[in-house]
């Protein structure tokens, strides 16, 4: 699976994608997956509800938010690789950390959780053939390929470790 073009994807979503190494995805997330892994495991439980200010979001909310925001790209490029036409809607990440209510939860069934979405991705990706990477659908009122879709699950997560790099490491 090659880097997707520009006009595969919002504008937007060139924040996440940009941040990609190789042009291999099928390399990139294995190896994404086992040190982010390696990085959420040497966080505590007692760590896991820090917040570098009170309106930032805890680590377990953001690791919430990464399991989360990954089902939805792959749901959509699920959806455009088998050719629905369907638009796909965007969704506003505010509101479902909210109702997640992730603090909740003991951190290391958020990062098993991490895993298993991990895995299922990957088990998705590898199912999908060129032709159904280059399907292009409707998301948020944008077009989206399967392929750019799949590499803004990879794009967001660095992002998000670049922030938790920056305000949350010490």
């Amino acid at each position: 699976m090659t880097r997707p073009d520009r006009s595969e994807h919002a504008p937007y979503f060139s924040l996440y994608i940009d941040l990609v190494a190789g042009d291999d995805l099928m390399i990139t997330l294995p190896a994404q997956s086992d040190s982010a892994l390696s990085f959420w495991s040497g966080i505590s439980e007692d760590e896991s509800s820090f917040r570098p200010a009170p309106d930032r979001w805890s680590w377990k909310q953001v690791l919430n938010h990464l399991n989360d925001t990954e089902r939805i790209f792959t749901y959509r490029a699920l959806r455009i690789a088998r050719g629905d036409t369907q638009p796909l809607p965007g969704f506003e990440q505010a509101d479902y950390a909210l109702m997640a209510d992730a603090d909740r939860l003991p951190w290391a069934d958020l990062v098993e959780e991490y895993e298993f979405v991990r895995q299922a991705s990957l088990a998705l990706f590898r199912t999908l053939r060129p032709e159904d990477y280059q399907r292009v659908g409707m998301a948020s009122g944008h077009p989206l390929s399967a392929r750019a879709a799949a590499y803004m699950v990879a794009g967001h997560e660095l992002h998000h470790l670049n922030i938790l790099g920056r305000e949350y490491l010490l």
